[in-house]
Order: structure tokens, then C-alpha cells, then sequence
């Protein structure tokens, strides 16, 4: 079943539910692997699978994630999918209520958090691991001059291209592919 790409969020409690660290990644694991078991779930995030299953619950209730029941080879065995691969959303949408205001917040604090965590977590690998990728892995950025609609246009171009590259067919070649984050943030600044 293909999942939409993405979800507009306009519901504070969805933002709530998905702005926890483990749930974050939780989602970002089911994007990566696929749908997955709780048991696999557990080993890939290294936590129990009591933890796992209470946050799955979480996620389902907010319709970020659903069963997949189709996949279980048995009654007993339950696998989960995400409801959508990507979710957008935007505090202003939040504006009339200060809570829900603060949870928006929140929620793109926590998503910040885990962009940074990830970079970080490269720049810390071991130099054996960072050389395997060579110069590949990259980082830039670029002060530019823009109109509010240039910026929407530019955010557009990026998120096209992005998703060019992330579903794009693989070519049948042996060689590794490996799960690569790309983050791309552009914002209003001062130097």
C-alpha cells in the first residue's frame, strides 16, 4: 500500500504525539526500513518492546501510524506502517490558541533537535566510518537575498529535488546503499 507523501498537520494533538524523541524516531525508522514489528522496531532503536509498542499506540491514535496486517505471518505477529511519509505544518495555523501555539513550538524545536542530533552524530563517527564515505557527505550554506515568495519558490525547487532523489528506482548494481539524511533549513536571519 502506497503511502501519501505528505500531511498537512493543523491538529495540535497530532503535533503532541509525534514531538517525542523516540516516536520522532520511531517514524523515521518505519521510513527508512519499512513497515516493521515491534520486535524489530526494539532493535533498531535499542529499546524495549513494552516502550515501543505503548509508543506505537500513541502514534496510531493520532493516525500517524497504522497496522499492517496483511504483512503478519500469524494472528500473533503485528506489523506497523506509516499512515503518510512526511509531515508539514505551520505555527501560524496555531496562531488563535496559545497552547496549541506552544505545542507547534515545541514540536519544530524537537524536529530541529533531531536534525542537529543526526549531523552531530556523523561528526562524531569513527574515521574509519568517515572515510568510507570520503568527501561525499556534505554540508553548505548561502546568505541570500529574497522575497518571501522567492524563499516559497526556492523551498519548492529543494523539496522537488529531494524527492526526485528519494524516489527515484535503484538501479540493480550491488552496490550499498546506505540511509542518507539530508536536512535542508531556509529561514529569515541576521548575520
Amino acid at each position: 500500500m502506497e503511502t501519501p507523501a505528505v500531511r498537512q498537520i493543523t491538529d495540535s494533538r497530532v503535533l503532541a504525539a509525534m514531538a517525542h524523541p523516540l516516536r520522532r524516531r520511531l517514524m523515521d525508522v518505519l521510513k527508512v526500513h519499512g513497515p516493521s514489528t515491534v520486535g524489530l522496531l526494539a532493535e533498531r532503536t535499542d529499546q524495549a518492546p513494552a516502550n515501543v509498542s505503548h509508543h506505537l499506540k500513541v502514534l496510531a491514535a493520532a493516525d500517524l501510524v497504522t497496522e499492517a496486517p496483511e504483512m503478519a505471518r500469524d494472528r500473533r505477529e503485528r506489523w506497523w506502517r506509516l499512515v503518510t511519509r512526511g509531515l508539514r505544518w505551520s505555527s501560524s495555523d496555531f496562531d488563535a490558541d496559545p497552547a496549541a501555539r506552544a505545542v507547534a513550538d515545541a514540536a519544530t524545536s524537537l524536529n530541529l533537535d533531531r536534525h542537529v542530533a543526526l549531523a552531530r552524530a556523523w561528526h562524531a563517527a569513527d574515521e574509519a566510518e568517515q572515510a568510507s564515505w570520503q568527501d561525499a557527505a556534505f554540508s553548505t550554506d548561502h546568505w541570500l537575498r529574497l522575497t518571501p515568495e522567492e524563499l516559497a519558490e526556492l523551498s519548492r525547487e529543494m523539496i522537488g529535488l529531494l524527492s526526485r532523489w528519494a524516489n527515484r528506482d535503484l538501479p540493480d548494481d550491488d552496490a550499498e546503499r546506505r540511509p542518507v539524511f539530508v536536512f535542508v533549513h531556509g529561514v529569515p536571519a541576521r548575520p
